[in-house]
């Protein structure tokens, strides 16, 4: 079976940067699961496994517009240090969520002082080419809750 829209792919992956960094992998956890053709995963990715099988095993490359988009210098801004709780410690590195004029944001401390905080609001990964070694392990259609949800149900998951 084919990896298309509607079906659950389980694969194993090491994502690395250009220098060999590994980022993260799934080989020390359980296979990596998700219902393809949903978005669920970065769309460069889910291309590239676009059509494969179980045994399917390949060094795939991503650019940052496969990935999660290019750095934009302008996600970078300040926010009144009174927008955030009295007495919080907010420390450079922190991620934090707030509400925008888009919606919710996931931020990034990156600067703190008395009276404001720099926040950059593009993903950490925004910019950096991602190098990921997959191995498909396996792809089954999916049923029709996981289809209705839009995500896989893993080992027995309901809601």
């Amino acid at each position: 079976m084919k990896a298309a829209r509607g079906r659950v792919v389980s694969l194993h992956y090491t994502l690395t940067d250009d220098l060999g960094v590994q980022l993260d992998s799934s080989r020390a956890r359980e296979p990596f699961a998700y219902l393809h053709g949903y978005g669920n995963i970065i769309a460069g990715l889910e291309a590239a496994l676009e059509g494969h099988e179980a045994g399917f095993s390949s060094a795939i490359h991503l650019t940052p517009a496969e990935g999660y988009g290019e750095y934009d210098p302008e996600a970078v801004f300040e926010a009144p240090r009174a927008q955030f709780p009295p007495g919080e410690d907010i420390r450079v590195g922190m991620r934090v969520q707030g509400e925008g004029a888009r919606g919710i944001l996931n931020c990034t401390v990156v600067d703190v002082n008395d009276q404001a905080v720099v926040l950059d609001a593009n993903h950490p990964m925004a910019g950096k080419n991602l190098h990921f070694a997959v191995e498909v392990l396996a792809v089954r259609d999916a049923t029709a809750q996981e289809l209705a949800h839009g995500h896989v149900h893993a080992h027995g998951h309901d809601h």
